[in-house]
């Protein structure tokens, strides 16, 4: 794998930065990846950000992490998920651009899966990833839910969000997501990053076309 080009592109908020990552062949997919709660450290360099970058790499898919408005050197402030959903988006946009025609897989991890779970409504999702969905968050937002083949991984020793929240959530739902339980995994997954990465490969990897 290459290593990651530093990028930037437009946001409604102004300039985002962007780390793009590739995969060793030609790209299959485009994937953005949605990071943590920006005013809690969340960024485009956290680990389990990373993990899914570079899961969706081993799948083949191109792959944009970046920052939240407000986040290193992306421009705007902090908007409560409503604008980081528009940062989300530009940032799909921006790549489909540059990948006319190719797939569009998208993934999130706690904030970052909620806003993955806000976008994947506005634009033609072929995959989803959400890791420990900051589920408290979904409670009073109508959401379109996903169509896609949809993976949940939540750690059942999660001391951030509450586990046996999201397992009711997710199996009350219409649809309910492929549920992955790493047990005895926190909410950072620490020691676990790697069975992380192994869990969505392996999760997408029957499937050999480009959906």
């Amino acid at each position: 794998m290459a290593a990651s080009e530093a990028v930037i592109f437009q946001g409604s908020a102004g300039q985002l930065e962007g780390l793009l990552d590739a995969p060793l062949d030609a790209a299959r997919a485009i994937a953005v990846v949605c990071h943590p709660h920006p005013l809690q450290q969340g960024a485009m360099t956290n680990k389990v950000a990373y993990i899914l970058a570079r899961a969706f790499n081993d799948l083949g898919a191109v792959c944009l992490r970046f920052n939240f408005r407000g986040v290193g050197k992306s421009a705007g402030s902090f908007d409560d998920g409503i604008g980081e959903t528009a940062d989300a988006l530009a940032a799909v946009d921006w790549l489909s651009v540059r990948y006319p025609g190719t797939p569009l897989w998208l993934g999130g991890f706690s904030f970052g899966a909620y806003v993955a779970l806000r976008a994947q409504s506005e634009r033609p999702v072929k995959r989803l990833v959400t890791v420990a969905p900051a589920v408290e968050r979904l409670d009073t937002v109508v959401l379109k839910m996903p169509v896609c083949p949809w993976l949940l991984i939540q750690g059942d020793a999660d001391e951030v969000i509450s586990p046996q929240a999201v397992f009711d959530w997710a199996r009350n739902l219409p649809q309910p997501p492929s549920l992955a339980v790493l047990k005895g995994a926190g909410h950072f997954f620490h020691g676990r990053l790697n069975e992380l990465r192994q869990t969505v490969v392996e999760y997408f990897s029957s499937d050999m076309g480009v959906s």
